[in-house]
């Protein structure tokens, strides 16, 4: 399909393959406890997918999309279908050192788009149609710096997968009839102290994330078994030697005037166990105890589960 076909109508809606973007925003929202609150949330995501076609016709090639993740004590209420066999709130991982903290979070939405103020208006679109419905718990705008690269100057999502792995390591499949075509999403924002990360040599740096930070070529761990990189610690391999990948869509976030610089972690897939293993090797340590460098200067302060059903389930949540 040539450019120009493919730019004749927008990014389907739910689709956790959406290109990345230069900016986005993540909202984080709960229902409100107005009468009628989740029909009215039923109605607006059921009508979402038109909404979006409102406001990205202004501009095809601006690529925006947005998606949706409905949390574990939000689904019974707002599907009102079987429970996907993964979904539950987000657990919270608590290391010797570090802790990944659970915080509240019944609706996830996930806006992206190469311009700034295409995102703004569909934000501000939905929360109108939302109205008292709904409560924003957190609201995080972020943006691409520079090629790819958080705030810590490295490239980040380079290990995501590509072609058919994409859809492989994102979408349930018919091992849960009650979640085919939807994908589990994990979400937490990070703040960073740059001060500290600065302190740093660039090689003791790579050391922690495990590869370099100019070219971003792939490093080896350091011979000692409790010196294992980001990187390391962030693969997640079975007992029968398989990988299992996931989809980062991570955007770095935050104001220089008030001193704050973040990531929001951004993970699709289709096992929730896998980023669930994921965080557990992280905050916990392999071996435990050794936990993940980057937590020194890299504080959670948020932590959610969703799943994002797929979009025929997303649009007749509003019959």
């Amino acid at each position: 399909m040539s450019d120009s076909a493919a730019r004749r109508v927008p990014i389907e809606p739910q689709s956790v393959d959406a290109p990345l973007t230069s900016s986005a925003v993540l909202l984080t929202l709960v229902l409100g406890s107005a009468p009628g609150a989740v029909d009215t949330v039923r109605g607006v995501l059921g009508d979402l997918d038109d909404i979006v076609k409102n406001v990205a016709f202004r501009d095809l090639h601006a690529s925006l999309a947005c998606t949706v993740g409905i949390g574990g004590d939000a689904w019974d209420a707002v599907a009102r279908a079987p429970r996907p066999r993964e979904l539950h709130p987000f657990r919270a991982v608590r290391g010797a050192a570090h802790t990944a903290p659970s915080t509240p979070g019944d609706l996830l939405l996930h806006i992206r788009a190469d311009r700034r103020d295409l995102c703004f208006e569909l934000e501000r679109q939905l929360l109108d149609r939302f109205g008292d419905a709904v409560r924003v718990v957190d609201e995080t705008v972020g943006f691409r710096y520079f090629d790819a690269r958080d705030l810590l100057g490295f490239v980040d999502g380079t290990a995501n997968p590509v072609g058919p792995a994409l859809p492989a390591a994102t979408i349930i499949g018919d091992e849960d009839p009650a979640a085919t075509g939807g994908s589990y999403l994990v979400v937490q924002k990070y703040v960073h102290d740059l001060s500290a990360w600065k302190g740093l040599t660039t090689e003791q740096q790579e050391a922690v994330i495990g590869r370099t930070k100019s070219d971003n070529i792939e490093l080896d761990d350091a011979a000692a078994p409790d010196q294992k990189s980001h990187k390391t610690l962030s693969t997640i391999v079975d007992d029968a030697g398989v990988e299992h990948d996931i989809l980062r869509d991570n955007m770095p976030f935050g104001s220089p005037g008030q001193a704050e610089f973040g990531t929001y972690f951004i993970g699709y897939t289709r096992e929730l166990w896998v980023i669930e293993r994921m965080l557990e090797r992280m905050f916990i340590g392999d071996p435990p105890g050794a936990h993940d460098r980057l937590l020194d200067v890299s504080t959670a302060l948020t932590g959610g589960v969703y799943f994002v059903p797929p979009s025929e389930v997303l649009a007749g949540l509003g019959d």
